[in-house]
C-alpha cells in the first residue's frame, strides 16, 4: 500500500515531502507520492503549477488514505456504509481527520473496532421489525462451502445449517 514512500504520519509530512521533491524538480516523484497517498491528480497539477501552496490539507490527506485502503480492503455491504460514515465524520471533525492519517491507523482496524463494539453492545430488535423483515430462514456458507454457519454472533440456532433469525443483532 505505502510501498515507495512509506506511510506518512500527517498531511504536514506529505506536504514537507512534496516541497522537498518540488525543490529538487522531481515532479514524477510528487505524482507517485500523491497517488500512493490517495491525493487526487487535480491537486497535484494545481500544486505543480503553483496554484495552491500545499499539496493537501488534513481532510484531503485523511480521505486519500481511506481511498487507498478501500482499494485494498474492498469492503462490501454494511462495511461500505461504515467507510462513508467515516468519510463524513472526517469532514465534520478535523481532529478525526488527523487521527485517520496517523501512522499505524487503518481502515481495517477501524472496521474491526466497530464490529467488536457492535457485538459487545447488541440490542434486542422489536419483534415487529423482525416480522416485517419476514422472519425468514437464513443459511450462510463458510469459505469451504460446506453449508456450516460461520457467523454465530447475533443469531440463534445451530452451527450446522439452516437457522432462523433471532431478535438480537449488533447495533450499527
Amino acid at each position: 500500500m505505502f510501498e515507495k514512500f512509506g506511510e506518512l504520519n500527517s498531511h504536514k509530512k506529505i506536504n514537507e515531502l512534496a516541497e522537498n521533491l518540488f525543490n529538487e524538480g522531481d515532479a514524477e516523484s510528487i505524482k507517485a507520492m500523491a497517488k500512493e497517498n490517495g491525493v487526487q491528480s487535480e491537486f497535484v497539477q494545481m500544486y505543480l503549477k503553483g496554484d495552491i501552496p500545499v499539496l493537501c490539507d488534513a481532510l484531503t490527506a485523511a480521505l486519500g488514505k481511506i481511498d487507498v485502503e478501500v482499494k485494498e480492503l474492498k469492503p462490501k455491504e454494511i462495511m461500505e456504509d461504515w467507510v462513508e460514515y467515516l468519510r463524513g465524520q472526517c469532514m465534520e471533525n478535523e481532529v478525526l481527520a488527523h487521527q485517520v492519517r496517523k501512522k499505524g491507523k487503518s481502515l481495517k482496524g477501524c472496521i474491526a473496532a466497530l464490529l467488536s463494539w457492535s457485538f459487545e453492545n447488541q440490542q434486542t430488535v422489536d419483534k415487529g421489525i423482525i416480522k416485517a423483515a419476514g422472519g425468514r430462514q437464513k443459511k450462510r456458507e463458510n469459505q469451504s462451502g460446506d453449508g456450516q454457519d460461520t457467523s454465530r454472533a447475533g443469531r440463534s440456532g445451530t452451527m450446522g445449517g439452516t437457522e432462523s433469525i433471532s431478535g438480537t443483532y449488533p447495533v450499527f
